[in-house]
């Protein structure tokens, strides 16, 4: 029996007319009666009684309507969800995203966006520091990520800048540097830390390590490191207490933390953090495509 045979039945029981239901195939009457016939032989069961003025379903005929619906319409919700899924429309994604990343307005900004434009699509985040979410992007763990780190070895994928961030100094309130201005001096000169012990985020190699690295040495020092913070909220926690300073990005100043304040920078060769969005190269993935383009379209707005 095949699908089409479903819908003849279908047809028949509908029209309960033979000639009727033939007509609204578009075929011929004799045809369609054969084939009924044939799936009452095949299921060796009657399906409709005959009457002077066309047919109408027995019990075992009602049962199978029943079933013949709930079949199609299974397989046309099949088959959308399958064209939905090859137009990029319905499917999933994983996102990877920097601890640092969701301060930055853009990332949910844009996460927001996507959900409202695809909202069949499952997207899932994942947050690692940035080395791991490349590992993972090349593992085909996550799909894209939205990283700090300048790559060492981009072959195999695609990192495109999407928005630039003046970096900022974190300090404990009570510090010199901030305490006579309360925070709102017009900015400071990095040579001016250059006594200050500073709270590293991460490791040797990761973006805002080396970025705090670089902009002292081009300010003429080279910073002394207290520690190095597993998360940069653990950067601002070690600096309200007073054990350093630390180089966040302008972003975090939204993240209001008791006994620390941010100062703006001044002067030449002041660091900045660069948001950059990581992908694998010729991703087949049309949900993936969706996300790259609505992302690349919403920078060119920033």
């Amino acid at each position: 029996m095949e699908l089409r045979h479903l819908r003849y039945f279908i047809a028949v029981a509908e029209e309960g007319h033979i000639t009727r239901a033939a007509e609204r195939l578009g075929m011929q009457q004799p045809p369609l009666s054969q084939r009924i016939k044939a799936i009452e032989r095949e299921l060796d069961v009657q399906l409709f009684r005959r009457k002077a003025r066309g047919v109408e379903l027995t019990d075992a005929g009602r049962a199978f309507l029943d079933n013949a619906r709930a079949t199609l319409a299974h397989l046309d919700h099949t088959f959308d969800a399958t064209r939905r899924t090859a137009r990029g429309e319905q499917g999933r994604i994983r996102v990877g995203v920097t601890p640092t990343s969701p301060f930055h307005p853009f990332v949910p900004r844009i996460i927001r966006a996507f959900r409202e434009a695809y909202p069949l699509v499952f997207l899932r985040l994942e947050e690692r520091l940035g080395n791991e979410l490349i590992e993972q992007l090349r593992n085909e763990r996550i799909d894209v990520a939205f990283i700090r780190t300048p790559l060492a070895d981009p072959e195999g994928l695609a990192v495109t800048p999407l928005v630039e961030e003046p970096m900022l100094v974190a300090l404990p309130r009570a510090h010199p540097l901030a305490r006579g201005s309360g925070g709102n001096e017009p900015g400071l000169a990095l040579k001016r830390l250059a006594r200050e012990t500073f709270i590293v985020y991460g490791p040797p190699g990761t973006a805002f390590h080396d970025l705090t690295m670089a902009a002292c040495r081009a300010a003429g020092f080279s910073p002394r490191v207290g520690q190095e913070a597993p998360r940069m909220t653990s950067s601002l926690n070690l600096v309200a207490v007073g054990l350093g300073i630390s180089l966040v990005p302008a972003s975090l100043q939204h993240v209001h933390m008791d006994g620390v304040v941010y100062c703006r920078l001044k002067g030449p060769n002041q660091p900045k953090a660069i948001l950059n969005l990581a992908s694998r190269r010729g991703d087949p993935s049309a949900v993936v495509r969706h996300f790259l383009n609505l992302v690349r379209e919403a920078a060119k707005k920033e």
